[in-house]
């Protein structure tokens, strides 16, 4: 059973939890407002563990489920978690508002559905994007003021910690919202026997956006199949690999501060011109996500930017072939002797539990979660880097599983270099988001002028900043 309780201590109510030392929080209250309370307060008082007897259901909603290839694995992990802790019923339920397009948005409009009926999920899986939303508007309950700070603190720890650029990235105004899930940063695929058959070398992939182009084309040259193509580009995509884009060539696309859009500066004018120009040229085509993302799988594209979490969905195309073709992949190229500049994508899990008991149950939930067990699966199953990252030089971890699947590597190496996902602000993020990388596609795909389409689109977007 997996359990952290040493210094939390055990209470079956809350009159034994207020006699401890702790400094816990108010048990009891249905209404959040313990959140006022800082990080550190000695007056925060953490919900009481359960009786070994007390039965607990909880709803545990992940967008994950709504993905055929990825739900066998997420059925198993609460399979697991029901076994180990019998005493906890747990509903596991895909966005009620769930689509294979948009995915992380249809989650927050599910998470907000339910809250007005007043049935929201005990714990929700939502994108990194969907952090300042979740927190201003959901109403996702700070884990530091539920369960106390050194509790959440010591479920980063154990044998295999979180990497540390990974365990802030739930946080908000120093607290802890959101426990780090599943994330990946933009991954390199490529087909290596296309590359032979184009008179390229396999074993030195393109660094830079230029040889990404010069390899493209000589892909389609040379064997009639699609060079490239770059996920990161159309408003389905969602903008956490195009944050990668613009920040590898040194731009932003919102001030640090939050109150100044800046997509439509330099850096990222030059960075949608060069994806502008692949199209242009030949060396990408003009397809959608749904249509790049099989297509790759089949060997009729060269080349995709793509996260790591399609990694299980590479390697069975790859091998599903006719004829079957080699799978290798990289890190992202670079803007000529620019840094790589990778962001993460992916999730946290939230919160929104009201009752003590309920909340002392999610907290189990996501535990088990964020566990070396559970990113043992999760890794080995789908492709998502493990965050306790120490399990890949575990031999009763994930060393065997990393040794016999170097594409993970290329993933792991950018998360030392990683950047956050940046969340946009107010009610209209979504709005914002999709003002932003609607003007990107229309750039890239319809040939509109680069810098007057993102300077409008700008403009759009900032009248939906949140004013001060």
């Amino acid at each position: 059973m997996i359990r952290r309780r040493s210094a939390r201590g055990v209470a079956a109510a809350c009159a034994a939890a207020l006699a401890l030392t702790l400094g816990l929080a108010a048990c009891g209250s249905d209404d959040g407002d313990e959140t006022a309370a800082s990080p550190a307060s000695p007056t925060v008082k953490a919900v009481p563990e359960l009786g070994p007897d007390q039965k607990v259901s909880i709803v545990f909603e992940s967008y994950n489920l709504a993905q055929a290839s990825w739900t066998p694995t997420f059925d198993a992990l609460v399979a697991d978690f029901q076994k180990s802790h019998p005493n906890i019923t747990v509903t596991a339920q895909k966005p009620q508002t769930s689509t294979l397009k948009g995915f992380g948005t249809a989650a927050t409009a599910s998470i907000q559905a339910q809250l007005a009926t007043g049935n929201a999920p005990d714990v929700a899986q939502l994108t990194f994007g969907d952090l300042n939303y979740a927190v201003e508007s959901l109403g996702a309950k700070p884990l530091d003021d539920i369960v106390g700070r050194d509790a959440v603190q010591e479920n980063f720890g154990g044998t295999h910690p979180f990497a540390p650029a990974a365990k802030t990235l739930g946080d908000v105004d120093g607290k802890t919202f959101g426990v780090p899930f599943v994330f990946s940063t933009p991954v390199l695929y490529y087909n290596a026997d296309l590359f032979r058959a184009a008179g390229l070398d396999p074993e030195k992939p393109p660094t830079t956006w230029a040889e990404f182009k010069t390899a493209a084309l000589a892909i389609k040259d040379k064997t009639g199949k699609q060079g490239a193509y770059i996920d990161c580009l159309t408003k389905v995509s969602g903008d956490w690999c195009y944050q990668a884009l613009v920040a590898s060539n040194g731009g932003t696309v919102i001030s640090g501060d939050k109150t100044r859009m800046t997509f439509a500066e330099a850096p990222a004018v030059e960075a949608v011109t060069m994806a502008q120009d692949l199209v242009n040229s030949g060396a990408s085509p003009k397809l959608s996500q749904d249509q790049a993302y099989p297509a790759f799988s089949r060997g009729e594209i060269g080349m995709i930017i793509e996260s790591s979490s399609a990694q299980g969905v590479f390697i069975k195309g790859a091998a599903g072939s006719k004829p079957a073709w080699t799978l290798k992949a990289t890190t992202m190229p670079a803007f000529g002797g620019k840094p790589v500049v990778p962001t993460n994508s992916g999730a946290a899990l939230f919160m929104f539990s009201k009752d003590p008991a309920k909340q002392r149950a999610a907290w189990e939930l996501i535990e088990f979660l964020t566990s070396d067990a559970a990113y043992t699966k999760i890794t080995s199953g789908i492709g998502y880097l493990p965050l306790r990252t120490g399990l890949l030089d575990d031999p009763n971890g994930l060393k065997t599983w990393a040794a016999e699947n170097p594409l993970i590597k290329p993933n792991l190496d950018q998360l030392a270099k990683l950047k956050p996902w940046v969340s946009f602000p107010g009610k209209d993020y979504v709005q914002i988001r999709t003002a932003m990388l609607g003007a990107v596609e229309n750039v890239v795909y319809n040939g509109a002028d680069p810098k007057k389409t993102l300077t409008d689109a700008q403009a759009e977007a900032t009248k939906l900043l949140p004013k001060s």
